[in-house]
């Protein structure tokens, strides 16, 4: 019998995926739990018949739940400093230091 195959592809181009979007106030924690959820049952899958799974496929879907989780744990971490920096500074002085910065941006330019 020939032993299935786990492909993390798919895990690990939704934690890349979530890792950009950790630049839009850590809302990349969405794509990197898909991620990490899917990773976790393909795993538990391979744990209840160990048998039927190819071991080194196995072992690189553990990689790819390890980057999930190290992603999920990114975008955590900048979205709460996220909400903390709207709760402290304020929006409007948030968007005032964008615009800003993008003006000096456009002058070097």
């Amino acid at each position: 019998m020939e032993k299935q195959r786990l492909n993390p592809t798919l895990v690990y181009v939704l934690a890349i995926l979530g890792l950009f979007c950790c630049c839009f106030g850590g809302f990349g924690f969405i794509l990197a739990s898909i991620a990490l959820f899917i990773a976790q049952s393909k795993l538990k899958a391979a744990q209840t018949n160990p048998d039927d799974y190819d071991q080194s496929t196995v072992k690189a879907m553990n990689t790819a739940k390890i980057v999930a989780i190290v992603i999920l744990i990114i975008n955590i971490i900048y979205l709460l400093l996220t909400i903390y920096r709207i709760y402290t500074i304020g929006w409007d002085n948030i968007m005032e230091e964008f615009t800003e910065g993008m003006k000096q941006w456009e002058q070097n330019q």
